[in-house]
């Protein structure tokens, strides 16, 4: 019996090798499509511009001598998340348009992975951010987000404000200008409507004095 058992052997062996060999392959080729995949996303242009306030507040927490006060880092940590919200805000409003565009075919892969990679670094911005705060002060983390929408908010009241201001005087000036029209072509109809009635009381004189 024992050359049958070999062959057994044998005709065991030969599936599980090839089996052995897909699954090496598979594991190769997944292996090099994700670090093509990550050197791909390397080299395309971030989605949002250099994080100036993150920069700022590590620049601060790093300083040896002397050292930034935590009020400093706190105000700059605040003016970070403040930075995070609008660019929440700018993901979420710009994801449901772009995945109809991509569907469409009007944009590449290229873009969707700016988009993704940005959605990850957003990710871990936020949950640095948090344990930032909570290095700071027990469960501001929490709360320091809430805070940084109400900045937010501000800001934006602030700039809408301002450009009301900005516009007040040339809105002015349309208006003055606008007044004085209406007022001319108001005169200019009094105007003809004073001849009018002196053409019609001459016509009127006139024919009295036929009649007579």
């Amino acid at each position: 019996m024992w050359p049958f058992d070999i062959v057994d052997w044998v005709m065991l062996t030969v599936p599980v090798a090839y089996i052995g060999i897909l699954a090496g392959s598979f594991a190769v080729f997944t292996n090099l499509y994700k670090k093509r995949q990550a050197a791909n996303a390397a080299s395309l242009e971030p989605w949002f511009p250099t994080h100036l306030q993150r920069n700022v507040y590590l620049s601060l927490l790093h300083m040896e001598d002397p050292k930034a006060p935590d009020s400093a880092l706190k105000a700059a940590l605040l003016r970070r998340a403040t930075e995070d919200i609008h660019r929440i805000v700018q993901v979420r409003n710009a994801k449901q348009a772009l995945q109809v565009l991509l569907q469409r075919g009007s944009v590449g892969d290229d873009l969707w992975q700016r988009f993704q990679r940005a959605e990850k670094e957003i990710e871990e911005e936020l949950r640095d951010v948090v344990n930032e705060a909570n290095a700071f002060a027990p469960n501001w983390g929490q709360t320091i987000f809430q805070s940084a929408s109400e900045m937010a908010q501000n800001n934006h009241i602030r700039e809408r404000l301002a450009e009301i201001t900005s516009k007040a005087p040339a809105e002015k000036e349309w208006w003055e200008k606008r007044k004085a029209a209406i007022k001319s072509e108001f005169m200019k109809e009094l105007d003809e409507e004073k001849v009018k009635s002196e053409e019609d009381g001459v016509m009127v004189e006139k024919l009295g004095a036929k009649k007579a």
